[in-house]
């Protein structure tokens, strides 16, 4: 049963670390090759990787799909780590709306038209994304800003990351105290008062019991 709750345990803990690591923002250092518009079909697979359509647009099946297409720089430990490699990364360019995920992107024509304009030259930029790539249900990060930076060795620290798990890690606790505290003082006697009237019970039936085989 241990390992049972265990396994558990650890299944939604990978499942809360995979949802946190798709919506929270993350930074990729980039240089914008070109952009395109495609028409793409959304399966019963990957369209809840996408976000809704333009603010004010229908959003069917089939949709225009904004993508940037650029070649990103290599990182590793958490991106915090530059390499002197590089690959192609293609972002998705949708509006998200007021839905979820709450990043209230509006602008996805001015962002395509600014990765456009940013073609031109060899400028290095900071691409601000969620999401993942994956080529199999060709899902692609959504794009929600952009910003150039002076040359691909920047360092970038993810404030908004930091503090929101620093926020959630005093919630937890704060959160975890209460609980305690709900417990010890509405849970507890509760079990103390039903465990003192289940001993009473036993004790008056063992009494019970003793007179009448005394009886006999």
């Amino acid at each position: 049963m241990a390992r049972v709750k265990f396994v558990f345990r650890l299944l939604v803990l990978a499942g809360v670390a995979m949802f946190l690591h798709y919506v929270l923002p993350q930074h990729d250092v980039v240089k914008v090759t070109s952009t395109e518009v495609i028409r793409t079909d959304l399966g019963s697979f990957n369209r809840i990787f996408f976000a809704s359509g333009d603010s004010g647009s229908a959003t069917p099946d089939t949709r225009d799909l904004r993508l940037i297409n650029t070649q990103k720089q290599n990182t590793f430990l958490f991106g915090f780590i530059q390499r002197d490699t590089s690959r192609v990364m293609v972002y998705r360019n949708e509006d998200t709306g007021w839905i979820w995920p709450p990043y209230f992107k509006f602008n996805s024509a001015d962002l395509q038209a600014e990765a456009a304009n940013l073609t031109r030259g060899e400028d290095w930029v900071v691409v601000t994304h969620y999401g993942w790539r994956n080529r199999w249900l060709s899902i692609y990060p959504n794009a929600v800003g952009l910003r150039v930076v002076d040359s691909p060795d920047v360092t970038i620290i993810p404030w908004f990351n930091i503090v929101f798990f620093v926020f959630l890690l005093i919630a937890v606790v704060f959160l975890r105290a209460m609980w305690r505290q709900l417990w010890e003082r509405a849970v507890d006697p509760v079990i103390d008062a039903a465990t003192h009237h289940i001993d009473a019970a036993q004790a008056d039936l063992a009494e019970r019991r003793g007179r009448w085989f005394g009886r006999k």
